[in-house]
């Protein structure tokens, strides 16, 4: 294969993850048209990756509606992906109880390369999560308590090329915008163990993170609750002292397991 061969092959496959993006944007799926004008791509190319799709299993064409939906090749995916990150039942239990005794919903989030992951939420009608905060969210760490935790933990030089690539996206009129208050703000994180996070993310919910670490004492991961915004002031001092009893419950447990994360 020569190097224009496999730019195109790469050009395709992006195409294929975006036609997949659009796909998954709509809960009845798309017609083939309609795919082709969310991407701009000539119809011709759109039937060609929709061909290849549908026989991957990605896709499935409902012939009735002449409509394209999500494929069952991606729950295997998920299922993988769930297994990959993996919430040992033990520290399962553990953010149980963080929810039960916080009253609020609590996150456990693993540092996974370089993206914070969420891998586990238990919330309830009363105490819901903040969408969409469930399982695989990997965004605005720059804008969460946990990922907050994130990058305190990570060494300059590598957090800088991390905000260089993802930049400070203003999530609210609240979400920090620039390199230095966001410094200034993970001081605070390294120094008091505990992250905070005041509607910078979504207007309404607050947050509150405490960091996991490993035997040497390396941050692995977090745990988190959100709070109604009005509660904060009320609430936040007796859940800072839950979440870092919390935290190290789940080094230990994690500890005791082998599926420890490893940090990168």
């Amino acid at each position: 294969m020569g190097r224009n061969d496999a730019l195109t092959g790469m050009a395709s496959v992006q195409k294929a993850f975006a036609l997949l993006d659009v796909v998954a944007a709509d809960e009845r799926g798309l017609s083939a048209k309609e795919i082709a004008a969310a991407l701009d791509m000539p119809l011709p190319s759109v039937y060609r990756l929709l061909k290849t799709l549908v026989e991957s299993r990605h896709l499935v064409h409902l012939k009735d509606e002449s409509r394209y939906a999500l494929g069952y090749k991606l729950h295997a995916l998920d299922a993988s992906l769930h297994r990959q990150i993996g919430t040992p039942s033990a520290v399962a239990r553990l953010v149980l109880e963080l929810h039960s005794r916080g009253d609020a919903a609590a996150y456990y989030a693993v540092h996974r390369g370089d993206h914070i992951v969420v891998a586990h939420v238990v919330d309830s009608p009363t105490r819901r999560r903040i969408t969409p905060m469930g399982f695989g969210f990997n965004d605005a760490a720059h804008a969460t308590a946990f990922g907050k935790i994130f990058l305190a933990g990570m060494d300059p030089t590598r957090r800088r090329a991390f905000l260089t690539r993802q930049g400070l996206p203003a999530m609210t009129s609240n979400t920090i915008r620039t390199r230095d208050d966001l410094e200034r703000e993970l001081e605070k994180v390294s120094a008091g163990g505990i992250a905070v996070e005041r509607e910078e993310f979504m207007i309404g919910s607050s947050c509150l993170g405490a960091p996991v670490r490993n035997a040497a004492g390396q941050i692995v991961g977090s745990v988190a609750v959100s709070l109604d915004a009005a509660d904060f002031d009320r609430r936040s001092g007796q859940i800072a002292v839950l979440l870092r009893d919390t935290a190290d419950k789940v080094g230990r447990a994690l500890r005791a397991t082998s599926v420890l994360p490893q940090r990168q």
